[in-house]
């Protein structure tokens, strides 16, 4: 099974971007730990970061050419306003799951309502990087019973 791991905007700063809501682990520390945790699944990851909204598009797209089986996608502030992300996800119909660190349901209004989980099978968020886990264990549960969106 091949999964591609896509963080959005300011996802490069975790560790000293607001602790108190994201943690303290780095990006880097958190895909070393997803990627220990796929290997004993037997999953191979790659994993995308960027900023820019047209980057995060073209790895979507990219994932669909490479034949990836998953996508484990944390939009960022993306989630509650890029309806390209929402309609490339579509696109693709690579299965999706969108992982948030924080619990967005919780935190200030305009962050409850997510476009791109409409366009995924699932979402988990409040659960810090072991989202990242659940996340990877959904995917291979989900494509190995037929469950592709």
């Amino acid at each position: 099974m091949k999964l591609v791991i896509i963080n959005g905007p300011n996802l490069n700063f975790l560790g000293t971007r607001e602790p108190e809501v994201y943690g303290t682990q780095t990006l880097e520390e958190i895909e070393s730990k997803i990627q220990e945790y796929a290997e004993k699944q037997g999953v191979s990851c790659s994993f995308f970061q960027s900023n820019s909204e047209g980057d995060l598009i073209d790895r979507i797209q990219q994932a669909h050419m490479d034949k990836a089986d998953g996508i484990i996608l944390n939009p960022a502030a993306y989630t509650h306003y890029s309806y390209a992300i929402h309609d490339a996800v579509k696109a693709v119909a690579v299965p999706t799951v969108e992982i948030h660190l924080s619990a967005i349901h919780a935190r200030e209004s305009f962050r409850k309502e997510s476009v791109i989980a409409p366009a995924c099978i699932g979402q988990i968020s409040g659960f810090g990087a072991t989202g990242y886990l659940l996340a990877v264990q959904a995917l291979k549960e989900s494509t190995n019973s037929g469950g592709r969106k």
